[in-house]
């Protein structure tokens, strides 16, 4: 059994459109094959009845072989992430097509469930306005060859048939939405990261590169001077030394904006943590900053991080609930922030190392920490001083 809850929640869902990754998962999903290969069950009764010669009953074998593999082939390949040309899927398609109308006429109407296997094909691996089509012109094939098989029995499936198709489709159809939703949560995360790059590289090609360009020149200047004029020379050493003191700082300065935690970013973090996570999220809605102190406002952000990354690794929760609110107090108006879950609480050994550092954190910035468990769960509270701000709610 995992001892990290998130990994232990994680671990009991089964991806849509991805391959399993335990043995859980391919229990899970085969279960789920065997559950729709329940219209075989009619095709396997007529073979093991004996109601056929040998080469007929190896031949039905064969057949009935060669047509399921191709139905789970095509079926669970296509509503995964890696699917197959469209040109193969209509080969594959048309395959499952003629084998059920040649397996029905050859062997009669107990095979007839075959088309409900073509027409799941045609709704979960056709684009939509093809199977839109093909479904009832499966209806109408079994139809026809039930006016040989079986006429009553074709009459019997013919609904569910264009049921089940059409069901097809939307699962299909949310397979490929969710595949898609993936692939562009990946690309915006990627071209955050070009974008945050080249802001970086904007930056500090603004902050250096004056700077280095004066101390190229001043450099040269005192080198031609030295011999001649060291007077001069020391002077430009001295622009030098000047110029490159005050680049130090603002590189400095632009390193200490970036890696200062901003509670908007926070917030934002903290909802894609807890999605992730299968945690339901209770966040403020439009919170404003306005006029809150950088001093305040990092120490606030570090506390939601570490609050977060608690009840993701640890609490094993399903819920979390963050709220923000200014409130006016003897000391001064202060911002307080507070995270509460319904999870396991805490572990009743004293606060660790990320707690400890929170609250030294959180008093140099003017501000307080109050951490503890609940009834059920566990709740952080982390109040900094804050400017005059409106009230800004919370996530009720």
């Amino acid at each position: 059994m995992s001892s990290n809850p998130e990994e232990a929640r994680d671990g009991r869902l089964v991806r849509i459109g991805w391959p399993p990754r335990t043995r859980r998962e391919v229990l899970i999903k085969t279960l789920w094959i065997v559950v729709w290969l329940v219209f075989l069950g009619s095709p396997v009764g007529d073979l093991v009845s004996g109601g056929h010669s040998t080469g007929g009953a190896v031949a039905g074998w064969l057949g009935l072989s060669v047509f399921v593999a191709v139905y789970l082939v095509l079926v669970f390949r296509q509503m995964g992430r890696r699917s197959y040309t469209p040109r193969t899927v209509g080969v594959l398609v048309g395959t499952l097509a003629v084998l059920a109308v040649v397996l029905c006429l050859a062997f009669g109407k107990e095979w007839l469930g075959l088309f409900v296997y073509v027409s799941v094909a045609c709704g979960a691996a056709l684009p939509l306005r093809l199977a839109y089509r093909t479904i009832p012109l499966t209806a109408v094939a079994m139809l026809l060859v039930g006016l040989r098989a079986g006429e009553q029995d074709a009459l019997n499936l013919v609904l569910l048939v264009v049921l089940i198709g059409f069901a097809m489709t939307g699962v299909g159809q949310l397979v490929r939405t969710t595949i898609e939703l993936r692939q562009a949560r990946a690309t915006v995360a990627q071209l955050a990261a070009n974008e945050e790059r080249l802001r970086l590289a904007r930056d500090l090609h603004d902050l250096l590169g004056h700077s280095l360009s004066l101390i190229t020149l001043k450099s040269e200047l005192a080198g031609r001077m030295l011999p001649g004029h060291p007077d001069k020379a020391a002077q430009q050493i001295a622009d030098i030394e000047q110029v490159s003191r005050q680049a130090l700082v603002d590189v400095r300065e632009a390193v200490t904006g970036y890696r200062r935690a901003r509670l908007a970013d926070e917030l934002a973090g903290t909802r894609v943590a807890l999605t992730a996570a299968n945690v339901t999220a209770d966040l403020p809605v439009d919170p404003d900053f306005t006029g809150l102190p950088e001093d305040s406002e990092s120490a606030l952000a570090w506390a939601l991080r570490e609050a977060v990354t608690n009840v993701v690794r640890h609490s094993g929760a399903r819920r979390c609930r963050v709220e923000l609110l200014h409130r006016q107090t003897l000391d001064g108006p202060v911002l307080e922030l507070s995270v509460e879950d319904d999870g396991q609480g805490g572990s009743g050994k004293g606060p660790g190392n990320g707690l400890t550092g929170l609250t030294e954190r959180l008093e140099k910035a003017g501000g307080t920490l109050e951490a503890g468990p609940l009834k059920r769960g566990f709740r952080l509270v982390a109040r900094v001083p804050a400017g005059p701000l409106p009230d800004i709610g919370s996530g009720a």
